[in-house]
Formats: C-alpha cells, structure tokens, sequence
C-alpha cells in the first residue's frame, strides 16, 4: 500500500472562494516567506481537471510580472509528472498523461504506486469535488487569503458525505495569509 499522500494545496478566499466569477486570482499572494518551493520539493507528481490544466498546466509568468511567481518555481513546477482527468480524449505530452477513466480510485492508486512522492491535486473544482467525495485527499493545505471576494467559484461544492479532518498544523504569514494544514482521519 503506497504510503505517500494527495494533498490538496489551495489558495481560498476568506468567505471560501477559490476563484472569482470569471476564473480571476489576481488576489493570491505569492510571498517568499511561505516557502511554496519547500512544498514542490516535497511532491513529484500533480494532478489536474482539464480546464485547470488548460489554464495552468504550461503556464510560463511574464518575467515582468512577478505577480504569479517567478520562472524557478515555474520551471520546477513544470519538471513534475502531470496527469490530466478529463471526458475528452487528448494526446500525451512528455510528462503530461490524460486519464479518461470511470475508475478513478483505481487511477489515483495506481499514480501513487508510481510516485516516489507526495502528489499535489492542483484542481480545479470538479475534480477537487470529485476526490473528497471518494475520499482521496489525504491532507488538505488551505491557505486562507485577507479578501473576501462576494463571489466566484467556491472550494466546497456538491459536497456528498461528510469528512472527518484534523488540524495538524497552522502557519500565520506577514502578508495576512493563514495556511491550515488538516490530515483525513482514517475511517473506524
């Protein structure tokens, strides 16, 4: 049994919206004190929805515009594995592999067998949704940022049971951003 952990690692806004209405992140913080290449160390392997990855699956910021990180955190986010899900029937890239499959589960077990890592689920919402209803997220990092967005697309959506989480973690940075840290408690 694969012991590394999906870890779902968001920015949200303070009343739970990961994105606003038309898809804008301009609000996420990239600080330098929250050590996001710490966390890229730590996995090997993301996974995305389709739409997500269109978005920011090849993604390379303006080196003008440091806004959405810099090109060295790019390009490490880049050297990962990446597997797409999606209904639609693509070609693979390099490291990029699509997944149209019913068997989800079945999936994630076997990128976890194949990942010598932890594996980050990037999103977007569908797929996020989809992983807690099955159960497959085992840490759950939400960084919380100081905006309150009225609207947009929410994290917490269609949810279908509940999730028992702990606490295991917080961190408090200068920037106003609260990352909590959960883990899944195992089912008795």
């Amino acid at each position: 049994m694969p012991t590394n952990k999906v870890i779902l690692d968001l920015a949200i806004s303070l009343d739970g919206y990961i994105e606003e209405p038309n898809g804008e992140v301009d609000w996420c913080i990239m600080d330098e004190e929250m050590n996001f290449n710490h966390f890229l160390d730590q996995i090997d392997t993301i996974i995305y929805g389709r739409k997500s990855y269109d978005l920011w699956g090849e993604f390379m910021p303006n080196l003008k515009d440091d806004q959405f990180g810099d090109k060295t955190m790019w390009d490490q986010i880049h050297s990962k594995h990446k597997f797409v899900f999606t209904n639609q029937h693509y070609n693979d890239k390099d490291r990029t592999k699509y997944i149209n499959s019913d068997d989800i589960s079945g999936m994630v077990f076997k990128i976890k067998e194949h990942s010598n890592k932890d594996i980050w689920l990037y999103g977007g919402s569908k797929i996020i949704t989809t992983f807690i209803n099955l159960n497959l997220i085992d840490e759950y990092r939400l960084s919380i940022h100081p905006v309150i967005l009225g609207s947009g697309k929410p994290l917490f959506e269609h949810i279908q049971n509940r999730v028992n989480i702990a606490l295991c973690d917080t961190h408090v940075y200068k920037s106003g951003v609260v990352q909590m840290i959960y883990q899944k408690l195992d089912e008795k």
